[in-house]
């Protein structure tokens, strides 16, 4: 299961205070949405358990169920704010609350929570600006500060550096109140400089700070940070496996590599290669062209195992992707799909339109009419066909060739 944390970059430079505990209670309910496949809505409450909290974040038992029960009753009282552009191109300056309910049941260890309908576009919304990053990258950081700073900095991950951010903002969106740390001392003793120590010893990027003066005042800080040399370890391909790599390589077809990179731009372990603000269809596309480097082939071949590429008994799934091809009939009304039958277009861009693996395509706002008419372009393009092989595999077994 994939364990990323997706938000709009409208959300990421938000401004607002949350605690460690309430922040990491809305991680886990993005997660738990994207795993469970339910989505967020204004309605149905997203389950939390508390065994959830302890094993992600390596809680103490005794204390975790207390923190829950307080973390509950102050988000419901926690507000955010963020800017939108209006349709005739103006700032506009929102503000809302997290949650429009939350329940926590003490004997069975669970917080429900309901996101507000302002937030859920921010964190459903994929296909604008958005930052993702796995949740294990911020699991073992004990400051709120370092959470919310290891966010605004992955937001910039495709350049390594951000630009100035004004002082007064930089503790905006950090959740520093204006009561809180006046003294510019104790501001980067208390907060500042434990972010950092935190993001450089306990997650994937090493940062360095630096300060920006007007006269003799700090008025800002960039930030410069690059990747650590800890990505899938080369010992995690076995000496046996390393003889075949070569020729898996050379037989990994086109079509294959179009549907495995879309696999693999969904795990988690692949997050670290994301620039940050493209879209999932944008990283596949990276990723495609990466599998065409023997190289990097090599380094994501553990993956692409854990997928069933090069596994035997997943081969003859494999393989039929390399049949598929796309005709262009008069009507544009059938795709064939493999020897067993051919698929009625129509028919398959409404059923993946409503197919919840597929969600992060729709645009936000998009008609469903509209998407589907959208799908069936793409369904008749070769290269991103591939995507859709498992819902189009099924499909066949309803149209059979006349």
């Amino acid at each position: 299961m994939s364990n990323l944390v997706v938000k709009d970059n409208a959300l990421i430079n938000a401004s607002y205070n949350l605690d460690l505990v309430e922040q990491r209670l809305i991680l886990l309910a993005i997660i738990e949405a994207r795993q469970s496949g339910k989505g967020i809505n204004a309605n149905d409450p997203l389950i939390i358990h508390a065994e959830s909290y302890i094993n992600q974040f390596s809680a103490h038992r005794n204390t975790a169920y207390q923190a829950l029960k307080d973390a509950c009753d102050d988000l419901f009282a926690r507000q955010f704010s963020y800017q939108s552009l209006s349709d005739k191109g103006n700032i506009q300056h929102h503000k809302s609350r997290w949650v429009s309910e939350v329940i926590y049941v003490e004997k069975e260890a669970v917080v429900k929570l309901i996101f507000a309908p302002a937030i859920i576009p921010l964190i459903t919304r994929l296909e604008e600006q958005f930052t993702k990053y796995d949740i294990e990258q911020v699991s073992g950081l004990t400051s709120a500060y370092a959470v919310r700073l290891y966010e605004l900095l992955i937001a910039w991950r495709s350049t390594g550096k951000t630009p100035i951010i004004e002082i007064q903002k930089f503790r905006q969106k950090l959740g520093v109140l204006d009561t809180e740390y006046k003294q510019m001392n104790d501001f980067k003793k208390r907060v500042l400089d434990i972010a950092i120590n935190q993001i450089n010893e306990k997650t994937d990027i090493k940062v360095k700070v630096e300060q920006h003066k007007t006269g003799r005042a700090i008025s800002g800080f960039s930030f410069k940070f690059k990747q650590k040399q800890t990505e899938i370890s080369e010992k995690s391909v076995s000496p046996q496996r390393d003889q075949n790599t070569p020729d898996l390589f050379t037989k990994m077809t086109d079509p294959q590599r179009f549907l495995f990179a879309h696999k693999l731009s969904e795990m988690p372990e692949m997050s670290k290669y994301s620039e940050g603000t493209e879209s999932f269809q944008d990283f596949a596309k990276r990723i495609a062209d990466m599998l065409l480097e023997p190289e990097k082939f090599k380094k994501f071949y553990p993956l692409l195992e854990k997928l069933g590429f090069g596994s035997k008994k997943n081969q003859s799934t494999v393989k039929l992707v390399d049949q598929v091809k796309t005709y262009s009939i008069e009507d544009h009304k059938f795709i064939a799909f493999d020897p067993r039958g051919s698929v009625h277009l129509s028919s398959c861009a409404f059923s993946i339109a409503r197919d919840k693996r597929y969600k992060h395509l729709k645009k936000d706002s998009e008609k469903m009419a509209d998407f589907e008419s959208r799908l069936k372009t793409m369904l008749l393009d070769e290269k991103q066909q591939s995507q859709f092989f498992e819902i189009l595999r099924g499909e066949t077994s309803r149209f059979k060739p006349n």
